[in-house]
């Protein structure tokens, strides 16, 4: 098994930034790929960035590319998610998830619970 916890969120004007935090335990955190994905209300999970067990490799969605960063401490066991020039759209739950790198939710074993990222406009 693989805990984790997401950190970070908050409240913020557009074009502020936040950094996530995601910490996890249990299983080897270097074994998986980690990917983060939000969800608004009303609207399905999607995809925002992966990164490979090494951080030589990593994805992103469309939206958010040129404007958030995924990097990984294996030394600290965590997964950040730098987001910058945020953006009202970008409002959502982020979600942490540790797996086999992709975008798509069904490759992820594990969840964290959620932070809240709020973007005023």
């Amino acid at each position: 098994q693989v805990q984790l916890v997401e950190s970070g969120g908050g409240l913020v004007q557009a074009g502020g930034s936040l950094r996530l935090s995601c910490a996890t335990s249990g299983r080897t955190f270097g074994n998986y790929a980690m990917g983060w994905f939000r969800q608004a209300p009303g609207k399905e999970r999607e995809f925002v960035a992966a990164i490979n067990w090494s951080g030589y490799t990593t994805k992103y969605a469309d939206s958010v590319k040129g404007r958030f960063t995924i990097s990984r401490d294996n030394a600290k066991n965590t997964v950040y998610l730098q987001m910058n020039s945020l953006k009202p759209e970008d409002t959502a739950e982020y979600y942490c998830a540790a797996g086999r790198i992709g975008s798509i939710t069904s490759v992820y074993d594990y969840w964290g619970q959620g932070t809240q990222v709020t973007v005023s406009s």
